[in-house]
């Protein structure tokens, strides 16, 4: 009895160390092949950035004069007036590696600047349309979360209040719409957003 045990163990010892070493090789190929991509974006130089697709918030439908002189609500609304005339490009998904790729390492502080206001300009929303929900304004909250989609922000939250307030109101047809939006995503969120809205 002891002798099957004891290969059974050698065998187990040696699948263990096979493992330990295919992970390590399989680490040390990727952070080679990192490195070598990072190094061949370091070496590209600036190019046009003419297929940027720039955003452009439509605030038309945005209900400015409720809680108007809430703090947070104020600061919002401010937050996103000075935004108004800013270039603004939604990079979500993107590394810095495959930015200077593209468009050359020159243009990466330029581009990282554009991808910032992207985050600031949909976490404002966002903030705005949760001071309401919280405050009761539902249906005011409403306009900022579709804004929020047709943005293409990647925001959770905004998928699955929006698609409880379709649900309710009996509008199971825009929650089809938001998965369509939720499956072009280009983010990590994608699953999890995807999840959220099967739930509902």
């Amino acid at each position: 009895m002891k002798y099957p045990v004891f290969a059974s163990f050698i065998i187990f010892i040696l699948l263990v160390r096979h493992n330990i070493r295919r992970n390590r090789r399989i680490e040390e190929n990727t952070e080679k092949a990192f490195w070598d991509r990072e190094r061949k974006a370091n070496e590209v130089r600036r190019k046009p950035l003419d297929d940027l697709v720039y955003v452009k918030p439509d605030m038309s439908s945005f209900p400015m004069d409720v809680m108007a002189d809430d703090p947070e609500v104020k600061e919002c609304r401010e937050l996103l007036k000075s935004l108004e005339n800013e270039k603004i490009v939604n990079l979500t998904g993107q590394t810095n590696t495959d930015l200077k790729l593209h468009y050359g390492v020159a243009n990466l502080k330029t581009l990282t600047e554009y991808d910032d206001r992207y985050t600031l300009l949909v976490q404002t929303i966002q903030k705005w349309a949760d001071r309401l929900w919280e405050n009761g304004y539902t249906e005011e909250a409403i306009p900022l979360l579709e804004e929020q989609v047709r943005l293409h922000a990647d925001i959770t939250s905004a998928y699955r209040k929006l698609a409880v307030y379709y649900r309710d109101k009996n509008k199971t047809e825009k929650i089809e719409e938001l998965k369509k939006t939720a499956e072009t995503l280009n983010s990590s969120s994608k699953n999890v957003i995807l999840k959220s809205l099967d739930e509902i």
